[in-house]
């Protein structure tokens, strides 16, 4: 069955907003350009910008659910970047320019009895992704409708945090995936593995607050996967409408 490419989306900074783009170039071996380049290490973390380091280094939604409030937009020529939440003013920042400009901006919104953020790295030639290789995540609508009916209400897709959206699938049938190729506009990306959901999705995307059981509707499936990670194998563009299918 061939999909549609419905959503393309990335997060400039890790857990501190996303934004939504109509079209994308990819490449080889890279994560999608701009997402997750910046990431807010906190004052535990050992994370020194030499290398990627899992996600529990960083202030993230899973901790911190009220960053998933943040929405973002980029401008690539000047490195800008626009960042908005329902409880504090706007900001607009370089991100490697003035890095505390961002960690204050936050600061309202962190909780307490959790490690500070500290400072605002970037790690040369990759985003900060969840897995250890560099990887674009796509998702399934009709995986997400699913979830929806199971918890018995609508749910914003912002939830997962994904780059790709597809549409015009099974529920689930991306999983079917995992190991093969997957055609997406010009681009062909080998599908790693599922990803593994924690406790970020619970957090509604207005609002920063924990308001659906987003983990107890996956573990009634057995598991708690939504979405897969793939690994782009042929660069190329890809843009809103392109079709989508194993190769």
């Amino acid at each position: 069955m061939t999909a549609k490419l419905i959503h393309i989306w990335r997060h400039p900074v890790k857990s501190h907003g996303r934004e939504a783009l109509d079209q994308v170039t990819l490449y080889p071996g890279k994560t999608m350009p701009w997402d997750r380049t910046w990431a807010v290490a906190h004052e535990a973390s050992a994370a020194d910008g030499s290398e990627w380091v899992p996600c529990a280094n960083f202030s993230r939604v899973a901790k911190a659910p009220s960053l998933m409030a943040i929405t973002a937009r980029f401008e690539e020529d000047s490195g800008v970047l626009h960042l908005s939440h329902p409880d504090l003013p706007d900001l607009t920042v370089n991100p490697d320019n003035d890095p505390d400009a961002l960690i204050k901006w936050a600061a309202p919104i962190m909780p307490e009895g959790r490690a500070a953020s500290a400072r605002v790295l970037r790690v040369p030639g990759r985003g900060m992704t969840d897995t250890p290789f560099a990887s674009i995540s796509i998702g399934n609508l009709a995986t997400h409708r699913a979830i929806e009916q199971k918890v018995g209400h609508s749910l914003s897709l912002h939830r997962w945090r994904i780059n790709l959206w597809l549409d015009g699938l099974e529920p689930w049938q991306e999983f079917d995936w995992v190991g093969k190729q997957v055609l997406i506009g010009d681009v062909v990306l080998k599908i790693e593995e599922p990803i593994e959901r924690c406790m970020a999705t619970t957090a509604n995307p207005e609002t920063g607050v924990r308001d659906a059981d987003t983990l107890g509707a996956l573990n009634s499936w057995g598991h708690q996967d939504m979405g897969v990670y793939g690994v782009v194998q042929t660069g190329g563009l890809m843009s809103l409408g392109d079709s989508a299918g194993p190769v």
